[in-house]
């Protein structure tokens, strides 16, 4: 037993001088990592309309309606296409369909059924006089929007201005701190479009067109595109 004794003092002493030499080593300081977040929103005006126009027929047999509506729906197809010209006015065709009318015991007596026709594009004055020469459909809805190239103008022009302010916050709060900069951690870039900021002309508002063709009276507004940059930085 004693032959090992000074082996086991040294292993105990080595194991001590490693546990104070841990010890004294310089401990690392806390992430000085703070959150934030910036967001900007532009206002632009919509350059997108879609104005749908529709019509309903009522009949006691289902082919009965079907051509009914196919006829009416043809004749307003066939004068919208010659005004037709993409970007400015798109046509296209939207709800067509047929259901069955019952009376209140259940039994059958009739069909009813829709169709609607669909002008979109830039060009506003063009859709709202065609609009008003298509006498076989009355306009439902009329709704405004902003092109895919006046979307993404909008969002780059928010982006530019939320990072910047983000930027900006991020500075400032590394002074206030006693810091002289910061790094950039984990950022977040969302962006969003809410609806139009002025009101406009909904589909209970839209007079039944005249007989003189007159061009549906409208009026678009302003959207919003806004963006958000949220994430955190390392004071340093």
């Amino acid at each position: 037993m004693k032959k090992h004794t000074p082996w086991l003092i040294a292993g105990v002493l080595l194991a001590a001088s490693q546990a104070t030499f841990s010890q004294n080593q310089p401990q690392p300081l806390p992430s000085q990592r703070v959150t934030l977040s910036a967001s900007a929103t532009v206002q632009v005006p919509q350059d997108e309309l879609t104005l749908t126009l529709s019509t309903q027929r009522e009949g006691s047999s289902a082919p009965e309606v079907q051509n009914q509506l196919k006829t009416a729906l043809d004749a307003a197809l066939t004068l919208a296409r010659r005004q037709a010209q993409s970007p400015l006015m798109n046509v296209s065709t939207g709800r067509f369909g047929l259901s069955p009318r019952h009376d209140r015991n259940g039994k059958l007596v009739g069909w009813q059924g829709t169709a609607e026709l669909i002008l979109q594009g830039r060009d506003f004055v063009r859709i709202s006089q065609t609009a008003a020469q298509l006498q076989t459909l009355s306009v439902a809805s009329v709704v405004f929007g902003l092109s895919t190239q006046q979307r993404q103008d909008a969002q780059a022009q928010a982006q530019s201005q939320a990072i910047e302010q983000f930027q900006k916050s991020a500075t400032d709060i590394s002074r206030s701190f006693g810091f002289g900069g910061y790094t950039l951690g984990e950022i977040q870039v969302n962006a969003n479009q809410p609806g139009p900021v002025r009101p406009y002309m909904m589909a209970a508002s839209v007079r039944t067109l005249a007989e003189d063709a007159a061009p549906v009276p409208i009026e678009a507004g302003l959207s919003q595109v806004s963006v958000n940059v949220s994430g955190s930085v390392q004071l340093k």
